[in-house]
């Protein structure tokens, strides 16, 4: 369920927001004028993942094997803006898709990997920007992702590889085997990317305006707050590699995408400030970031194809470390705003 203080957070912003709009754009009936386009581009923290119902639905022909849900934040913002709109109707297309890498944006095609009734093997998708139409008529275009190119989600495999064995995953990585690029590599490396994926956002898209998401605060501030090995939280990861993934991994991934974003004279949607206190060593309830078992809908599973990993042993779902729904709340209050501005300042 919603966080209701979030709830009505994002419920008062709206309301003042859509009155300041329309008191700028002119009154036409309904269906008179076209509507604003926004295009959510992203990854698995933008397309949800296990959080609401599969969009397209399970058994639906069109399923592409994105794992893209109801209520991740494009569809919680789409539903406020239908209720509240900001002068006229906000259409979205999202096609926002789970272990998307910064070059699935602009430039490659990917092949999604959802574990949610798979064919034999899913068909690729087209780049983003192409499968979202952009063109000079799009209005909005709000990008998150970035992670899956360093890739987050296998230095979390890594360190709790490591973890387990009572090794140091900073140490991996600051002195990488051969074939591993060191974290400072991989770094550069995801900027260059980001710089060349927002030029091509911009090339499809020239008259939009381009808001990009960074990511919330998965770990916790203080390490300790984590039990080990719990797997509902960070499992065998070491403290002291809790403390390294934050602040030399993590926080740079968002201070890249935020100094790109301002280079471009984009607009940064920072959801890391406002999700300290939530992360995935905090108690249910609290936390807006499930473990790497945690809590999800009952199409989600438990086990992962050609995984060892099996979380219903603890009679809980693989979420491996991603927003709940009140993570996705949060972000969309957020995200909601930087939109009902970008209009307005159009």
């Amino acid at each position: 369920m919603p966080h209701p203080v979030s709830r009505l957070r994002t419920r008062a912003l709206a309301v003042g927001l859509a009155l300041a709009a329309t008191a700028l754009v002119p009154s036409a009936p309904a269906g008179a004028v076209d509507p604003y386009e926004w295009a959510a581009l992203g990854d698995s923290y933008t397309a949800g993942g296990f959080v609401g119902d599969p969009q397209p639905a399970l058994g639906d022909p069109s399923r592409d094997g994105c794992d893209r849900t109801s209520d991740a934040y494009p569809g919680v913002v789409e539903r406020e803006l239908a209720e509240f709109p900001p002068g006229k109707y906000v259409n979205l297309t999202n096609v926002s898709c789970g272990a998307a890498t910064i070059a699935n944006i602009a430039d490659v095609e990917q092949t999604p990997v959802s574990p949610v009734q798979p064919p034999a093997e899913w068909p690729a998708v087209d780049p983003q920007i192409m499968r979202a139409g952009l063109n000079d008529q799009t209005d909005i275009v709000t990008i998150g992702v970035g992670g899956n190119s360093l890739p987050f989600g296998g230095m979390l495999a890594k360190c709790l590889e490591l973890g387990a064995k009572g090794k140091s995953c900073r140490d991996y990585y600051t002195n990488p085997p051969e074939g591993e690029q060191s974290l400072e590599d991989k770094l550069r490396r995801v900027e260059f990317e980001y710089i060349n994926m927002l030029g091509g956002v911009h090339n499809a898209a020239p008259d939009a305006k381009v808001i990009t998401v960074g990511y919330p605060a998965v770990l916790p501030e203080e390490a300790s707050d984590c039990n080990r090995p719990a797997l509902t939280e960070l499992g065998s990861i070491t403290h002291a590699d809790v403390d390294w993934l934050r602040d030399d991994v993590l926080k740079p991934l968002n201070e890249i995408i935020e100094r790109v974003t301002s280079f471009f004279d984009d607009r940064y949607v920072d959801v890391y400030s406002s999700s300290v206190g939530h992360d995935a060593c905090q108690p249910a309830g609290t936390k807006w970031v499930e473990g790497i078992c945690g809590d999800a809908e009952d199409y989600w599973p438990a086990r992962l194809p050609s995984t060892l990993l099996n979380c219903g042993l603890i009679k809980k779902r693989a979420t491996l470390v991603h927003p709940n729904a009140e993570g996705h709340e949060n972000t969309a209050a957020h995200v909601e705003r930087a939109i009902r501005i970008a209009l307005l300042e159009r």
